[in-house]
């Protein structure tokens, strides 16, 4: 005898939020410190607030937790979807989730908008407290350490008592070297992907064409501009061209080659978008400006160009003596912003520190943002690198 159990039917077609492997509807919460802080560059600020998401639960001994540090123009979302109309995905949504790369069944996933930011973290846009008008200018200077310290804070909020992985690509593989190093008795794996112990002149250079374009609109007013305003122009070039610097000559080809967009983009007398890839420049500046600050820009930008590990510890091999967390270290063949040489130049700093650490190398044709795209070889790596040890191997490994 069997009881009757009155069942729904699955959907014909479910929402791309309930299929399965996604962690489905999230919404950020904002983690306040309300104490003084102190930056690198001896400046304090009263207090400041984190924005951030998690995915998962914390196990009882507090120690299956994997931060996932953004990219320069990343923030907190990095998976699920927001429960708004337009139902966006996180940023790294193909990786993170139910029985995906890094599986939300087992692991207590924390991801924060950085210190310094604009996506409802403390940064130039929010308030002064001293002034009740938006800091601007008088913000102070910020470096990675001081978001990776911020972030600290709000793990310790959280109640992680140990995290089992620290995740991050190119900015964010920067914070995720710095755990390691700043907090060795606290993060077990660091896993950096397309990122450098410092920039090159180039990428120095590229930044600072993207910061003068926005110091150079006069809408830019020396930092001082209403929420709704400010250098929107300036801002839209220096994401326009920094999005070249992201992509691969043979991927920008294979997407746009010379295609024109349209029939009557045929009038080479004017300065109107010819091309698909004009048009689609033109798209990424403007997306950008309704999301992101121009004074965090500027701000941001700085701070990848200030961290220099070999500076501030005297060589890349001493950056790395005290770090006890083991390490994986992945580059890009296409990468030409953080080339795979400068991410090997880690690995090996680490192995001759004596580390516990291992170099990985995609070949792909999608420049720097290749950690960020699907990639079945990067999910296995991924997953076997997080779930290597015994406690946390997957019960639905392939």
């Amino acid at each position: 005898m069997t009881d009757d159990v009155e069942t729904t039917p699955p959907l014909a077609n479910p929402p791309r939020h309930l299929a399965p492997g996604e962690v489905g509807l999230v919404s950020p919460r904002d983690f306040v410190y309300p104490n003084p802080f102190t930056f690198k560059s001896g400046q304090v600020i009263p207090g400041f607030t984190l924005r951030y998401e998690t995915y998962g639960t914390l196990n009882a001994t507090r120690d299956n937790a994997i931060l996932i540090c953004h990219a320069l123009s990343g923030d907190h979302h990095c998976a699920g979807w927001h429960a708004t109309t337009e139902r966006k995905p996180g940023w790294w949504n193909n990786l993170i989730g139910p029985g995906k790369a890094v599986d939300t069944r087992r692991f207590f996933v924390v991801c924060a908008n950085v210190l310094g930011g604009c996506q409802g973290s403390t940064g130039p846009s929010s308030i002064n407290p001293a002034t009740e008008r938006p800091y601007g200018r008088l913000f102070p200077f910020v470096t990675i350490r001081d978001m990776v310290r911020a972030q600290r804070l709000l793990l310790e909020y959280l109640g992680v008592a140990e995290l089992h992985g620290v995740i991050g690509g190119s900015m964010g593989g920067m914070q995720a070297l710095l755990f390691g190093i700043e907090y060795p008795q606290f993060t077990r794996r660091v896993l950096a992907m397309a990122t450098t112990g410092r920039e090159s002149a180039q990428a120095i250079a590229f930044n600072e064409v993207g910061r003068q374009a926005i110091m150079q609109d006069p809408a830019w007013n020396q930092g001082d501009y209403p929420k709704d305003g400010g250098p929107r122009v300036g801002l839209a070039i220096a994401r326009m061209m920094a999005h070249i610097t992201y992509v691969s000559d043979a991927s920008m080809d294979r997407k746009f080659g010379r295609r024109k967009k349209g029939a009557g983009a045929n009038d080479p007398n004017t300065f109107d978008a010819q091309f698909e890839v004009e048009g689609y420049l033109r798209y990424q500046g403007q997306s950008f400006i309704n999301r992101f600050d121009a004074n965090s820009y500027l701000y941001i930008t700085r701070a990848l160009d200030e961290f220099d590990l070999a500076e501030a510890y005297g060589s890349l091999e001493n950056a790395f003596v005290g770090c006890d967390a083991e390490t994986l270290v992945v580059g890009f063949t296409s990468d030409w912003l953080f080339p795979p040489e400068q991410n090997r130049q880690l690995a090996l700093a680490l192995l001759r520190a004596g580390k516990r650490a291992s170099y990985a190398e995609l070949s792909t044709d999608l420049g720097h943002d290749s950690f960020l795209l699907e990639s079945e070889e990067l999910y296995a790596l991924v997953r076997s690198f997080l779930e290597r040890d015994p406690r946390f191997t997957s019960d639905y490994a392939i």
